[in-house]
């Protein structure tokens, strides 16, 4: 089902991705809209699923969780089906995405250090080949999705 968005619901959205506990009257005062205007036009939104959900953003590191890599699986023969049956269970696996080209999967995942990283690898390999890219930094992170950035 394609939603068309018109330009006060695309400003809504943006507010609402740089921080979702934004009161809807201050959004309001910005795009010139009454607080209850805002929220039947974000209740709409989560209606039709425009609007997925809410969350909190965690500080891995504060966590205890101070490496963070992205994995990418080559599923062996037969194995790709267990493996995503079994990777929701895996709580270093923060996002999962099955993929086009050589590899079939690739994941995000946080730990706490090096010796954490070898025992998830261990436990991947059952799987498939592995290849493991150490996260640096981040660059951009949850950038808003949007017709325009205001």
């Amino acid at each position: 089902m394609k939603t068309k968005i018109d330009e006060l619901n695309w400003k809504i959205l943006h507010f609402l991705q740089e921080n979702a506990r934004e009161s809807y009257a201050t959004i309001g005062r910005k795009i010139g809209l009454t607080a209850p205007a805002v929220a039947e036009r974000v209740k709409k939104m989560e209606d039709i699923g425009i609007i997925e959900g809410y969350n909190a953003k965690v500080s891995h590191a504060l966590t205890g969780h101070q490496l963070k890599a992205i994995i990418t699986l080559k599923a062996f023969m037969g194995k790709l089906k267990p493996f995503l049956a079994v990777i929701p269970k895996f709580e270093e696996v923060v996002n999962c995405y099955r993929i086009t080209g050589n590899e079939n999967i690739v994941m995000e995942v946080v730990l706490k250090d090096q010796f954490h990283l070898e025992q998830f690898i261990d436990r991947l390999i059952q799987y498939g080949e592995t290849r493991t890219h150490i996260i640096l930094s981040n660059v951009v992170t949850n950038a808003p999705v949007g017709k325009t950035k205001l």
